[in-house]
C-alpha cells in the first residue's frame, strides 16, 4: 500500500509547477540541493528502489507540504513512521539486486562466468531475509511472501540449467581459477548430495564440461600434421627432403 501512496504522492506533487515549486520552497536552507519525488517504471531494473529511496529522503519535507492549506485534498497519502519502517526492509531486500545489476551492466569484460556466483549470491541474500522476517506480524508476514514468491522465481531459472542447456555457463564457472567446481558442491551441501555420487551436480556438472570440451574442442582441433626438416650436413644449406609428423 506504502509503494501505491507514493505513486500517487509523486504524481500529486509534480502536477502542477505551483506545487512543484511549493515543495521546492519547503527544502530551502536545510539542503544544498532540492529535489523532486520521482516515479517508477516497470520496464526499468531498480526503479522501484530508487522512489522508494528518494521517498524516504524526502519524508520530511512531504509532511510539510502536506501542511498547506492548499493541498488538503492530499492528506490522505501521508505515510506515518510505522510504514516508514517497512520501507526499509524492502529497501534492505532490494538493494543488493540494484548492486548486481549494476556491476554486470557496466562491466566492460567478459562476465559470463559471474553468473552463477551471482545467482548463488542472490540465494543467499533471500534466505538470509527470509530468516529474519521470521517473526510473525502482519507486514513481516507479507513481504517474507514476497521474497518467497522471488526466490521460487529465480529457482525456476535456476532449473533451466541443465548438463544440456547450462553447458556454457558451467564451462565458464570450471575455467574461472577462482571458482571451478566447489561452487557446485556448495549446490550438493543444499540438496544434501556427495559430491561423488553421479547424481550429485559436481559429478554431472563436471562430466558435461569433459564431454564438452572433448566434442566442441578436441575432435575440431586435433592435432595437424607439421613439416619436420631432417639434420643435413654442414655443407648443404639446402635441406634435401622432408618428413611429416605430428605434433
Amino acid at each position: 500500500m506504502t509503494f501505491i501512496l507514493q505513486r500517487m504522492l509523486a504524481v500529486s506533487i509534480t502536477l502542477t509547477p505551483g506545487r512543484r515549486n511549493m515543495f521546492i520552497d519547503c527544502q530551502k536552507a536545510k539542503v544544498r540541493i532540492a529535489v523532486l519525488p520521482i516515479m517508477d517504471v516497470k520496464t526499468r531494473w531498480n526503479s522501484t528502489l530508487e522512489l522508494l529511496e528518494r521517498a524516504y529522503r524526502l519524508r520530511e519535507f512531504t509532511h510539510e507540504w502536506l501542511q498547506n492549506p492548499k493541498y488538503t485534498d492530499s492528506r490522505p497519502l501521508f505515510t506515518p513512521q510505522d510504514e516508514w519502517t517497512i520501507v526499509n526492509y524492502v529497501m534492505e531486500v532490494l538493494r543488493p539486486f540494484r548492486y548486481w545489476t549494476l556491476w554486470m551492466s557496466k562491466r566492460h569484460t567478459v562476465t559470463l562466468h559471474h553468473v552463477i556466483t551471482v545467482h548463488n549470491d542472490m540465494f543467499d541474500h533471500m534466505n538470509a531475509m527470509m530468516r529474519a522476517l521470521a517473526k510473525k506480524t502482519p507486514w513481516k508476514e507479507d513481504l517474507f511472501f514476497a521474497v518467497k514468491l522471488a526466490r521460487q522465481k529465480l529457482s525456476n531459472y535456476y532449473a533451466k540449467v541443465t548438463p544440456t542447456t547450462g553447458v556454457l555457463l558451467i564451462s565458464a564457472q570450471i575455467l574461472d581459477p577462482f571458482r571451478m567446481l566447489p561452487s557446485f558442491r556448495k549446490w550438493d551441501k543444499g540438496m544434501d548430495f556427495n559430491p561423488p555420487d553421479e547424481t550429485s551436480y559436481t559429478t554431472q556438472y563436471q562430466e558435461a564440461f569433459l564431454k564438452y570440451v572433448d566434442n566442441e574442442y578436441c575432435a575440431k582441433h586435433r592435432r595437424v600434421p607439421v613439416i619436420k626438416h631432417e639434420s643435413l650436413p654442414s655443407s648443404n644449406l639446402i635441406p634435401s627432403a622432408t618428413v611429416l609428423g605430428s605434433c
